[in-house]
Formats: structure tokens, C-alpha cells, sequence
């Protein structure tokens, strides 16, 4: 992938910078308008894994940033945090735009980077551009089997790739690369200890703590374009039917046999959606 930042040793590690002590990692590319672009919160993910099969697209649009957020991949893990809260998650996030001098940029956010990037928007809106959600939390429901999968990972090859076979409705996805990439970053010294601490049980609390409040998300003025697999196990196709009831300005494509990696198994889809949506008139 051609990036201003990812090593040729290890992709997966870009760019660095310090947000308020925190050392935050951090793929950059493009030029154009900002997109930040927010990854999930399974196990092993680093913001290159996520988003590395879209970047060189949306790359020749926009100037693309893809951080590892608060507690995931190779931005520092803080001793002093057991569990985390969404006002640490936007401070971070917020204090990464103003490291770089980012005003305002467009957003992608992925499952929980979805939430991440509503929470985002209602609280600070003059920040926000146009929003994309994929696959998205952010508004209660029940926690699923398959959520429970993904943040009660114990690591061993055959829980990853049982993991990503989940996430996938085609097996022939789950490649041996994938399982042993994302296997080998959930085994990084301290990985496993502070993921296993980000979401432990009971789990439907830390989906409540990813929820904003249903009257600020249908106050939201942005233009909103939902993405979602109809066959997500991880995260219901009626969670983002609810965003399109609550979103004033606001469309929704609901992809058959796809799962909850829309980038992925329609990769040629979702960007021929997303980048005329957030080109589009300002």
C-alpha cells in the first residue's frame, strides 16, 4: 500500500505523535480535504489492518488519517486505566486532531469507531464534516453472540480465525495471512492483558457506555450515509435501520451476504459509495 508513513518492516506502524503524553500511531496518506477513519474493537486490530484494502482509494481524494485509538494497537496502552470511558476516547481523539492541526475532517468509523465518531459529533459538531457509519454501534441493543466472541477473545490461532469467520459471511475471506497477522499482534507483549480489559464482563455495560443519547443523534445536522451488512453477527443490521429512523439528513445501503466487514467484502462497492458522498457539495 502506498502511504506517506506505513514501514516496509511492519505496515502496521505509520507516523507517530504525542497526544497529551499518550504516544499515538498513526497511517497517513493523500492529499485533499481530511478523513479520519476509526477502526473496530476486536482483538489484534490496528487501524492498517482495518482500513489498508481502502486507503490507496480514498487516498487520491483526501488526506487520509487512520489512528489506533486510545488502547488498541501500537498507540500507548495508559498504567492508570481500567476500562475506559468515552470521555477519555474523545479527549484522545480530539487532542490527536489538534496535534496535527486538524480543525475539522471527515469521518469513517467502523463498529466501535462508529460510536466513537457520533459521540464525537454531538458533542463537538463544528468538527465533524460528513460522517460515514459501518456496521456501527451507538444506540442501545442487546449484546449479540458474536460481540461476545470478539471482546471475550482468549488467543490461540483457531480462536482468531473462528473470530474472523465470524465477522465474515464468506469463510474464503479468512485468509492463513490475515488469522496469523492479526494472531501474532493479539500475542504483543501486554496485548492480550489490555485488550481483555477494555470490554470485560458484563459486557452489555460497555455497549451502553458506547450509546449517545437518541434526541442528540436525531439533532445531528450532519449528512450521515449508513453502510451495513445484512448478515452482521456482530453488530444487527437494525441498529443502523434505528440511526436512519433518528438521522434528519441521513441514507442507508444494506448489503446482502456481507457481514461486518463491509470494507472488505465489498470493497468495490463501499468506496464507489463513499468518496462521491463526502466529495459532494460542502
Amino acid at each position: 500500500m502506498s502511504t506517506d508513513s506505513a514501514t516496509l518492516s511492519n505496515p502496521e506502524i505509520g507516523e507517530r505523535v504525542d497526544v497529551g503524553g499518550i504516544g499515538t500511531n498513526y497511517i497517513v496518506a493523500g492529499e485533499g480535504d481530511p478523513l479520519i477513519l476509526i477502526h473496530g474493537s476486536g482483538p489484534g486490530v490496528t487501524a492498517y489492518a482495518n482500513w489498508r484494502g481502502v486507503i490507496p482509494d480514498l487516498a487520491q481524494h483526501f488526506r487520509c488519517y487512520a489512528p489506533d485509538t486510545l488502547g488498541f494497537g501500537y498507540t500507548d496502552f495508559p498504567e492508570d486505566i481500567a476500562g475506559f470511558d468515552m470521555d477519555r476516547w474523545i479527549a484522545h481523539l480530539t487532542g490527536f486532531m489538534d496535534a496535527l492541526g486538524i480543525e475539522r475532517a471527515h469521518f469513517i468509523g467502523n463498529s466501535y469507531g462508529g460510536a466513537l465518531a457520533l459521540a464525537l459529533a454531538t458533542r463537538h459538531p463544528e468538527r465533524v464534516g460528513r460522517l460515514v457509519l459501518m456496521g456501527a454501534a451507538g444506540v442501545h441493543f442487546k449484546v449479540t453472540e458474536g460481540l461476545r466472541k470478539v471482546w471475550g477473545y482468549e488467543p490461540s490461532v483457531e480462536a482468531m480465525r473462528d473470530l474472523m469467520t465470524t465477522f465474515a459471511f464468506d469463510p474464503a475471506l479468512v485468509k492463513d495471512e490475515i488469522v496469523r497477522s492479526r494472531f501474532e499482534a493479539s500475542v504483543r507483549p501486554g496485548a492480550q492483558e489490555a485488550f481483555s480489559s477494555l470490554f470485560p464482563e458484563p459486557r452489555q455495560r460497555w455497549l451502553e457506555a458506547l450509546a449517545t443519547d437518541e434526541a442528540k443523534l436525531a439533532a445531528l445536522p450532519h449528512e450521515v450515509l449508513i453502510v451495513h451488512g445484512r448478515e452482521d453477527v456482530i453488530v444487527p443490521h437494525a441498529v443502523s435501520e434505528r440511526f436512519h429512523q433518528l438521522f434528519p439528513n441521513s441514507e442507508l445501503h444494506l448489503f446482502g451476504q456481507c457481514g461486518h466487514w463491509t470494507q472488505i467484502e465489498k470493497r468495490e462497492r463501499f468506496v464507489a459509495l463513499v468518496t462521491p458522498f463526502l466529495r459532494g457539495p460542502q
